[in-house]
């Protein structure tokens, strides 16, 4: 099935390089070059300069006669430079003929601007969803999702999420089966859990410039066992503890007791990933307390438990190698017939 990514100019490149790159991998472990048979579009001839440096020859232009579409893919641009209305006329024309279209990342701008999300339930990265929204105040965006499925139409979150889109398609079309060997190899969740709204509590801390709340975001990380209650939090900044919560959450976006919860979801992710310490020893460190706090909150926050989090993502050096090759190995021959790609031939 042809697979079309439309690149503007100035366009995300991993918004035309993840997706393909799923479709491709998915192809190749079918034995099926045909199963997906992915085209780059642009608007004109000359090289199409993306992100990041790169450049890309598309395989065809909006110009060109119409050939037969199987899903249509819009990729971003950062910039939002202005829209080409040729483009607008092209993606009206094609999108209603095809089986699935939609966007990655900022693409959903474009599709907006042709009319085509009317109606429609979207997501976009969540730095410009206001901006959408001010724009086209009719659309129904929901911020935190990775991407969403709304009849025909698919749209996505930000940059990486256009390749959790590309494995939900490939997992519609040709199974779970396939799915998960193409994700195993591109080291992916078949299915990530937790929405967009996702953050790094250390970074978060690192952008804050303000230094009482550096400093008690600085103290939460390094003392996550110990009990962060706010009042001793907000001692610890030397405000009232009203103060210090109004000004904490109009800097961070969030409560101090968020961010705490945030900070030790963060660092028991990383136990669970890096170690094989017992969940009950991860939860102590953590300042959890106990094993069903902490799944509570994974669960409130990423829809999985600790448990299946630690099966999902596992570092490659703590997983039992041998073993887990020997499943891959049996999986892949399913479909490839053939042994799994050395260590040299993959990172090629």
């Amino acid at each position: 099935m042809r697979i079309v990514i439309l690149a503007p100019p100035g366009v995300q490149s991993l918004d035309v390089v993840g997706p393909a790159e799923v479709f491709w991998e998915a192809a190749r472990r079918l034995g099926d070059p045909s199963a997906y048979e992915v085209q780059v579009m642009a608007t004109t001839d000359e090289p199409v300069r993306g992100t990041g440096g790169l450049r890309f020859l598309a395989d065809r232009t909006i110009h060109d006669p119409d050939e037969p579409i199987d899903t249509l893919l819009v990729g971003g641009d950062p910039s939002f430079q202005v829209i080409d209305p040729a483009v607008m006329d092209w993606l009206r024309r094609r999108a209603p003929g095809v089986r699935r279209y939609g966007s990655v990342c900022t693409g959903v701008f474009l599709l907006a601007a042709a009319g085509l999300l009317d109606g429609k339930r979207v997501t976009t990265h969540w730095e410009c969803a206001g901006q959408l929204k001010a724009e086209y105040p009719h659309l129904a965006i929901d911020t935190d999702q990775i991407f969403i499925r709304d009849g025909a139409l698919v749209t996505t979150a930000g940059v990486t999420a256009g390749m959790d889109l590309a494995l939900a398609l490939v997992e519609e079309d040709y199974g779970r089966d396939l799915a998960l060997i193409v994700a195993r190899y591109m080291v992916m969740f078949l299915k990530r859990p937790g929405g967009q709204s996702q953050f790094s509590a250390h970074l978060v801390a690192q952008m804050s410039g303000k230094s009482p709340i550096q400093q008690v975001q600085e103290f939460v990380l390094g003392h996550l066992a110990e009990p962060l209650t706010v009042d001793a939090l907000a001692s610890r900044a030397g405000m009232s503890t009203r103060n210090f919560s109004r000004v904490f959450r109009r800097e961070m976006g969030m409560t101090p007791a968020d961010f705490v919860d945030a900070a030790r979801l963060d660092h028991a992710r990383r136990m669970l990933q890096d170690t094989t310490m017992p969940a009950q020893r991860i939860a102590a460190l953590c300042g959890f307390g106990n094993v069903d706090a902490m799944r509570r909150t994974f669960v409130r926050n990423l829809g999985v438990s600790p448990v299946d989090y630690r099966r999902r993502f596992r570092t490659a050096w703590t997983d039992a190698g041998d073993k887990l090759q020997a499943v891959t190995l049996k999986e892949d021959a399913r479909f490839s017939g053939a042994s799994r790609p050395t260590a040299a031939s993959a990172a090629g």
